[in-house]
C-alpha cells in the first residue's frame, strides 16, 4: 500500500491522457480508416468493451500481449485499451521471422495475441499452432482465434476503471541486438508521458491538426497519435504508402501534418505525381529514423515549402532526445541542414569518448543521454542493461559532434563506421556526399570485409529514373570531395535498396548480403 507523500507526487498514465482527449473532444472526428469515421465519443466507447472483453479473458494489470497489426481502428481500440488495462503491449514486427516472432511470444510472456488478419492471416495462424499464448484474438473473420472486436461488441461501453498505474511498464519495444536475438526495452508510463509531454511543447503542431499516419502505428507514427488527440485533432490512417495514395490523401482530406522516413520524402519528390495535386495544406511534416542529405532537403523546401521539422530518439530514448524547427532548416545557414537539432528541455546530452569522458567542441564522441525519457531496462537482459548505462548515462551507440551552441550532428551508428586502413570513415558522410550527385535516387555505404585494408568501403545505390552513372564516376565524385580515404572501393548498382519495416534502409540486410557474396 503506498503511503500518502508516495501518492502526493505520483505522475499519470497514458491512459489517463487518452481520456482526457476523449472527454474533451466528444463530437469531434478522432480516426478516419478507410470506410470508417469515429468520433471521440464512439471510440472511447470501443476501447471500454475491448478492456472488459480482455478482463472477462483473464487478462489483469501488466499482462503481456502482442499485436500484429497494420494501420486500422480495431487495432488502435487494441492498443488503448491494453493501456486502460495496464497491460504491456508488444508490436510485433511486420516484416520479421515465425523464428523472430516466436522468440518474443516467449521472452515477454506474452498472454494474449492480437492478429490482423487482413494481411498476418497465415502467420497469425502459424503462431497460434505454437501455443505460446493462453489467448488468440484476430480483428476480422479467420478460422482460427477469436474476432475481437465482434466479442467485445457483446460488452458494456459504459465507463471503466483505468487500472494502470503511473510506475507499470506501458510497452516491451524489441530492438536488434549483438547476439543476433533483439532485445525488449521495457518503457514505463513515466517514459511515455514524457515523451508526450515533449511533444506537445515542442513540436510545431499546426492550428488545426489534420495527420497523416504514413507508417505502422506499431512504431513511430503510433507515437504521435496521443499529442493528436491531446490537441482535438483527427487522425487518418494509410493502410499502404505510396506515392500516388499520400498526395490523393493530403489533397482530399486537406492534411495538416504527417511523419515520413527520408525514404518516402525522397519518393515524394521524384515521384511524376507531384504536380497533379493540392498539397498546399501540409504545414507540418516530420522526419526523423535516419537524417536527410541536404541537397534533398533542399529540394524538398522548395517543393513543400518551410513545413521540415527533424525528430531525433531511439527505442531507448523514443522520439524527443532533440528537434530542429522549421526555421533552422534554412539554406542560408547550410551548417543547420546537417543538424537534428539541440536536445530538448529536460533531455541531458553529453558526448562521450571510450572512457566516459566528454570530447570537446567540435570532436565526434557517442551521444549519451540522462532524464525521465529512458527506458527502464532491457527485458532479461542485465549485463546488456549495465553496458548500456555504463557511466551512469544511455549509450545511444551514435556518433555525433557538437558546435558552440549546442547544434548536434550525427555522423554515424558506431557499428556502421568502417575501419579501412587504421582510418575511421563515417559512411553517413560518404552517403551524404554520393546524395548529391544527380543521377542517385537512394545510397547505403557499408563495410565489406577485405584481407588488406580490414574493411573496404561499398556503396549500393539505386539511380533516378532515366539517369546514367558508372563506378568510375561515382568513385571519383566522392575521391573529389571527401579524399581517395572515404570514396568507395566498389559501387553496386541496384533498382531499389532494401527497407525495414519503417522505411529505413535496411544497412544490415545489405551488409549480411555483401558479407555473403
Amino acid at each position: 500500500m503506498k503511503d500518502n507523500a508516495t501518492l502526493l507526487y505520483q505522475g499519470s498514465t497514458v491512459a489517463a491522457l487518452y481520456r482526457s482527449a476523449f472527454k474533451s473532444f466528444k463530437q469531434r472526428d478522432a480516426l478516419v480508416s478507410g470506410g470508417v469515421r469515429l468520433t471521440y465519443q464512439a471510440l472511447e466507447g470501443l476501447v471500454h468493451q475491448t478492456v472488459r472483453y480482455f478482463e472477462s479473458l483473464g487478462l489483469r494489470r501488466q499482462d503481456s500481449i502482442a499485436i500484429l497489426a497494420d494501420n486500422s481502428a480495431e487495432a488502435l481500440v487494441a492498443i488503448i485499451a491494453a493501456q486502460y488495462l495496464g497491460l504491456r503491449s508488444t508490436a510485433l514486427h511486420p516484416m520479421g521471422s515465425l523464428n523472430d516472432q516466436a522468440f518474443v511470444l516467449r521472452d515477454a510472456d506474452i498472454k494474449a495475441l492480437i492478429v490482423d488478419t487482413g494481411r498476418f492471416a497465415e502467420r497469425g495462424a502459424a503462431l497460434a499452432r505454437l501455443g505460446l499464448a493462453a489467448h488468440t484474438l484476430t480483428l476480422g473473420p479467420a478460422d482460427f482465434g477469436i474476432n475481437l472486436p465482434q466479442a467485445a461488441a457483446a460488452m458494456s461501453d459504459a465507463d471503466v476503471i483505468i487500472q494502470a498505474q503511473p510506475d507499470d511498464v506501458s510497452k516491451i519495444s524489441y530492438t536488434g541486438g549483438t547476439t543476433g536475438k533483439p532485445k525488449g526495452v521495457l518503457q514505463r508510463q513515466r517514459t511515455v508521458i514524457t515523451m508526450t509531454l515533449l511533444q506537445l511543447s515542442c513540436w510545431e503542431w499546426p492550428q488545426d491538426i489534420r495527420f497523416l499516419a504514413t507508417t505502422p502505428i506499431s512504431h513511430a507514427a503510433g507515437s504521435c497519435i496521443l499529442p493528436v488527440f491531446l490537441r482535438g485533432g483527427t487522425v487518418f490512417f494509410m493502410e499502404k504508402f505510396s506515392d500516388t495514395g499520400f498526395f490523393q490523401a493530403v489533397h482530399n482530406a486537406q492534411i495538416t501534418a504527417t511523419f515520413l522516413v527520408p525514404t518516402q520524402i525522397y519518393g515524394l519528390l521524384d515521384s511524376p505525381s507531384f504536380d497533379n495535386y493540392d498539397v498546399s495544406s501540409l504545414q507540418t511534416i516530420l522526419y526523423g529514423a535516419a537524417p536527410m542529405a541536404p541537397n534533398r532537403l533542399e529540394e524538398g523546401l522548395r517543393k513543400f515549402g518551410s513545413v521540415f521539422c527533424q525528430l531525433y530518439g531511439q527505442a531507448e530514448a523514443p522520439m524527443t532526445l532533440s528537434y530542429l524547427r522549421k526555421s533552422e532548416h534554412d539554406p542560408a545557414r547550410p551548417h543547420l541542414m546537417k543538424s537534428c537539432g539541440q536536445a530538448l528541455p529536460g533531455i541531458q546530452i553529453k558526448l562521450l569518448d571510450a572512457q566516459c569522458n566528454e570530447v570537446a567542441v567540435g570532436e565526434v564522441g557517442e551521444l549519451c543521454a540522462r532524464g525521465p525519457l529512458l527506458m527502464d531496462s532491457y527485458l532479461n537482459r542485465p549485463e546488456d542493461t549495465a553496458q548500456v548505462f555504463q557511466g551512469g548515462w544511455l549509450h545511444t551507440g551514435d556518433l555525433a559532434r557538437m558546435d558552440a551552441d549546442g547544434y548536434l550532428y550525427l555522423v554515424d551508428r558506431a557499428k556502421d563506421m568502417i575501419i579501412t586502413g587504421g582510418f575511421n570513415v563515417y559512411s553517413s558522410e560518404v552517403e551524404n556526399c554520393l546524395a548529391q550527385h544527380p543521377a542517385i535516387a537512394a545510397v547505403a555505404v557499408v563495410g565489406v570485409p577485405h584481407p588488406k585494408w580490414g574493411e573496404a568501403v561499398t556503396a549500393v545505390v539505386a539511380l533516378k529514373p532515366d539517369a546514367q552513372a558508372d563506378d568510375k564516376t561515382l568513385i571519383d565524385f566522392v575521391t573529389q570531395d571527401k579524399g581517395v580515404v572515404n570514396a568507395p572501393k566498389t559501387i553496386i548498382f541496384e533498382k531499389e535498396l532494401p527497407l525495414t519495416a519503417v522505411g529505413k534502409i535496411d544497412k544490415k540486410a545489405l551488409r549480411a548480403a555483401l558479407t555473403r557474396g
